[in-house]
Protein backbone atom coordinates (compact mmCIF):
# COMPACT_ATOMS: atom_id res chain seq x y z
CA UNK A 1 0.00 0.00 0.00
CA UNK A 2 2.82 2.39 0.97
CA UNK A 3 4.66 1.55 -2.23
CA UNK A 4 1.52 2.32 -4.25
CA UNK A 5 1.10 5.72 -2.58
CA UNK A 6 4.76 6.58 -3.14
CA UNK A 7 4.49 5.49 -6.77
CA UNK A 8 1.41 7.67 -7.30
CA UNK A 9 3.07 10.69 -5.69
CA UNK A 10 6.21 10.22 -7.78
CA UNK A 11 4.14 10.03 -10.96
CA UNK A 12 2.29 13.23 -10.00
CA UNK A 13 5.53 15.08 -9.32
CA UNK A 14 7.00 13.86 -12.60
CA UNK A 15 3.98 15.04 -14.60
CA UNK A 16 3.97 18.43 -12.84
CA UNK A 17 7.61 18.94 -13.75
CA UNK A 18 6.96 18.06 -17.39
CA UNK A 19 3.92 20.30 -17.88
CA UNK A 20 4.49 24.10 -17.55
CA UNK A 21 1.84 26.13 -15.79
CA UNK A 22 -0.60 27.99 -18.05
CA UNK A 23 0.33 31.39 -16.60
CA UNK A 24 4.07 30.94 -17.11
CA UNK A 25 3.57 29.71 -20.66
CA UNK A 26 1.12 32.44 -21.64
CA UNK A 27 2.66 35.64 -20.22
CA UNK A 28 3.70 38.22 -22.82
CA UNK A 29 4.74 41.84 -22.48
CA UNK A 30 2.81 44.56 -24.26
CA UNK A 31 2.49 48.33 -24.04
CA UNK A 32 -0.42 50.71 -23.63
CA UNK A 33 -1.15 52.43 -26.95
CA UNK A 34 -3.46 55.36 -26.27
CA UNK A 35 -3.22 59.06 -27.20
CA UNK A 36 -0.48 60.88 -25.31
CA UNK A 37 -2.88 62.82 -23.10
CA UNK A 38 -5.22 59.88 -22.49
CA UNK A 39 -5.18 56.75 -20.31
CA UNK A 40 -6.40 53.14 -20.37
CA UNK A 41 -8.84 51.79 -17.78
CA UNK A 42 -8.09 48.55 -15.92
CA UNK A 43 -11.44 46.97 -15.02
CA UNK A 44 -12.41 44.28 -12.52
CA UNK A 45 -13.97 42.09 -15.22
CA UNK A 46 -13.95 41.98 -19.03
CA UNK A 47 -16.92 44.30 -19.48
CA UNK A 48 -17.10 47.96 -20.50
CA UNK A 49 -19.45 48.55 -17.56
CA UNK A 50 -17.22 46.86 -14.97
CA UNK A 51 -15.78 49.00 -12.15
CA UNK A 52 -12.47 50.75 -12.92
CA UNK A 53 -9.58 49.66 -10.70
CA UNK A 54 -7.04 52.18 -11.97
CA UNK A 55 -5.77 53.89 -15.15
CA UNK A 56 -2.60 53.31 -17.15
CA UNK A 57 -0.68 56.01 -19.00
CA UNK A 58 0.44 55.73 -22.62
CA UNK A 59 3.52 53.54 -23.01
CA UNK A 60 3.02 51.60 -19.75
CA UNK A 61 4.35 48.04 -19.97
CA UNK A 62 1.92 45.31 -18.87
CA UNK A 63 2.00 41.54 -18.51
CA UNK A 64 -0.67 39.88 -20.63
CA UNK A 65 -1.93 36.49 -19.41
CA UNK A 66 -4.68 35.85 -21.93
CA UNK A 67 -6.84 37.55 -24.56
CA UNK A 68 -10.42 36.78 -25.53
CA UNK A 69 -13.24 38.59 -27.30
CA UNK A 70 -11.51 41.96 -27.33
CA UNK A 71 -10.34 41.86 -23.72
CA UNK A 72 -6.95 41.09 -22.20
CA UNK A 73 -6.25 39.88 -18.68
CA UNK A 74 -3.21 41.84 -17.53
CA UNK A 75 -1.15 42.92 -14.56
CA UNK A 76 0.88 46.07 -14.01
CA UNK A 77 2.78 47.09 -10.88
CA UNK A 78 1.07 44.35 -8.89
CA UNK A 79 -2.44 45.27 -10.03
CA UNK A 80 -4.44 42.72 -12.02
CA UNK A 81 -7.51 43.29 -14.15
CA UNK A 82 -8.86 43.52 -17.67
CA UNK A 83 -8.31 46.04 -20.46
CA UNK A 84 -9.57 46.53 -24.00
CA UNK A 85 -6.97 44.59 -26.01
CA UNK A 86 -7.19 46.97 -28.99
CA UNK A 87 -5.23 49.49 -26.91
CA UNK A 88 -2.22 47.21 -26.46
CA UNK A 89 0.73 46.88 -28.80
CA UNK A 90 3.79 44.64 -28.90
CA UNK A 91 6.05 47.56 -29.85
CA UNK A 92 7.56 49.51 -26.99
CA UNK A 93 6.15 53.02 -26.74
CA UNK A 94 7.81 55.79 -24.77
CA UNK A 95 5.85 59.05 -24.69
CA UNK A 96 9.03 60.84 -23.71
CA UNK A 97 10.73 59.57 -26.86
CA UNK A 98 8.10 61.08 -29.16
CA UNK A 99 9.47 64.33 -30.53
CA UNK A 100 8.03 67.23 -28.58
CA UNK A 101 6.91 68.99 -31.75
CA UNK A 102 4.72 66.01 -32.63
CA UNK A 103 3.07 66.08 -29.22
CA UNK A 104 2.47 69.81 -29.62
CA UNK A 105 1.12 69.39 -33.17
CA UNK A 106 -1.44 66.88 -31.93
CA UNK A 107 -2.38 69.22 -29.08
CA UNK A 108 -2.83 72.13 -31.50
CA UNK A 109 -5.02 70.05 -33.84
CA UNK A 110 -7.22 68.96 -30.93
CA UNK A 111 -7.83 72.60 -29.99
CA UNK A 112 -9.81 72.96 -33.22
CA UNK A 113 -12.07 69.93 -32.90
CA UNK A 114 -15.41 70.91 -34.39
CA UNK A 115 -13.95 73.53 -36.74
CA UNK A 116 -15.68 73.37 -40.11
CA UNK A 117 -14.11 71.96 -43.24
CA UNK A 118 -13.17 74.59 -45.79
CA UNK A 119 -11.62 73.73 -49.14
CA UNK A 120 -8.26 75.50 -49.33
CA UNK A 121 -8.59 76.51 -45.68
CA UNK A 122 -5.48 76.82 -43.57
CA UNK A 123 -6.68 78.95 -40.66
CA UNK A 124 -8.96 78.41 -37.64
CA UNK A 125 -11.77 79.88 -39.75
CA UNK A 126 -11.79 76.57 -41.61
CA UNK A 127 -9.34 73.83 -42.59
CA UNK A 128 -9.05 71.37 -45.40
CA UNK A 129 -7.19 68.14 -44.56
CA UNK A 130 -3.65 69.26 -45.38
CA UNK A 131 -4.40 72.75 -44.08
CA UNK A 132 -5.04 71.36 -40.59
CA UNK A 133 -1.85 69.26 -40.67
CA UNK A 134 0.31 72.10 -41.99
CA UNK A 135 -1.14 74.61 -39.50
CA UNK A 136 -0.74 72.26 -36.51
CA UNK A 137 2.85 71.40 -37.33
CA UNK A 138 3.71 75.03 -38.08
CA UNK A 139 2.51 76.00 -34.60
CA UNK A 140 4.78 73.26 -33.26
CA UNK A 141 7.75 74.69 -35.17
CA UNK A 142 7.80 72.32 -38.15
CA UNK A 143 7.24 73.49 -41.72
CA UNK A 144 5.42 71.09 -44.05
CA UNK A 145 4.37 71.38 -47.71
CA UNK A 146 0.88 72.62 -48.50
CA UNK A 147 -0.76 69.56 -50.09
CA UNK A 148 -1.23 65.94 -49.07
CA UNK A 149 0.59 64.79 -52.22
CA UNK A 150 3.60 67.00 -51.45
CA UNK A 151 3.67 65.90 -47.80
CA UNK A 152 3.73 62.26 -48.95
CA UNK A 153 7.13 62.89 -50.55
CA UNK A 154 8.63 63.87 -47.19
CA UNK A 155 9.77 61.78 -44.22
CA UNK A 156 10.27 58.04 -43.89
CA UNK A 157 7.70 55.36 -44.68
CA UNK A 158 6.57 53.35 -41.62
CA UNK A 159 4.53 50.20 -41.12
CA UNK A 160 3.95 50.51 -37.38
CA UNK A 161 2.24 53.77 -36.48
CA UNK A 162 3.32 56.06 -33.67
CA UNK A 163 1.67 59.25 -32.45
CA UNK A 164 2.52 62.12 -34.77
CA UNK A 165 2.89 60.03 -37.93
CA UNK A 166 1.06 61.32 -41.00
CA UNK A 167 -1.46 58.96 -42.58
CA UNK A 168 -2.29 59.22 -46.28
CA UNK A 169 -5.35 58.17 -48.26
CA UNK A 170 -6.30 57.96 -51.92
CA UNK A 171 -9.05 56.48 -54.12
CA UNK A 172 -6.63 53.62 -54.91
CA UNK A 173 -2.95 52.78 -54.43
CA UNK A 174 -2.09 53.95 -57.94
CA UNK A 175 -3.35 57.45 -57.18
CA UNK A 176 -1.62 60.34 -55.47
CA UNK A 177 -2.75 61.01 -51.89
CA UNK A 178 -5.86 63.15 -51.70
CA UNK A 179 -6.27 63.14 -47.91
CA UNK A 180 -3.93 63.32 -44.91
CA UNK A 181 -4.46 62.96 -41.17
CA UNK A 182 -2.35 62.80 -38.00
CA UNK A 183 -2.16 59.54 -36.06
CA UNK A 184 -2.71 60.28 -32.35
CA UNK A 185 -2.31 56.79 -30.90
CA UNK A 186 -4.84 54.25 -29.68
CA UNK A 187 -5.93 53.39 -33.22
CA UNK A 188 -7.21 56.94 -33.80
CA UNK A 189 -6.40 59.83 -36.10
CA UNK A 190 -7.35 63.50 -36.17
CA UNK A 191 -8.31 65.05 -39.48
CA UNK A 192 -10.37 67.69 -41.23
CA UNK A 193 -12.99 65.76 -43.19
CA UNK A 194 -15.54 67.26 -45.57
CA UNK A 195 -18.44 65.74 -43.64
CA UNK A 196 -17.39 66.46 -40.05
CA UNK A 197 -14.69 69.11 -40.17
CA UNK A 198 -11.93 68.69 -37.61
CA UNK A 199 -12.71 65.39 -35.91
CA UNK A 200 -11.22 62.19 -34.51
CA UNK A 201 -11.85 58.90 -36.28
CA UNK A 202 -10.77 55.29 -35.92
CA UNK A 203 -8.13 54.16 -38.39
CA UNK A 204 -10.33 51.08 -38.84
CA UNK A 205 -13.21 53.27 -40.04
CA UNK A 206 -15.00 51.45 -42.87
CA UNK A 207 -14.74 54.51 -45.14
CA UNK A 208 -11.08 55.38 -44.59
CA UNK A 209 -9.43 51.99 -44.10
CA UNK A 210 -9.82 50.84 -47.75
CA UNK A 211 -8.35 54.15 -48.94
CA UNK A 212 -5.26 54.05 -46.73
CA UNK A 213 -2.04 53.95 -48.80
CA UNK A 214 0.67 54.47 -46.20
CA UNK A 215 2.19 56.60 -43.46
CA UNK A 216 5.22 58.85 -43.11
CA UNK A 217 7.26 59.80 -40.07
CA UNK A 218 8.40 63.40 -40.40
Amino acid sequence: MVKKIISTLFLGILLAAMIPTFVDAAITSKYVDVPIDDSLNIRKSPKATAPIITKLEAGTEVNVYSESKGWAKISSNGIEGYVNSSYLTSEKISPASISSYKVKAISVAKQYLGTRYRWGGITPKGFDCSGLVKYSYAKAGKTLPRTAAAMYKKGSSVNTLKAGDLMFFAPNRASKPTHVSIYIGGGQMIQSATSKGVSIASISNSYWKPKYIGAKRI
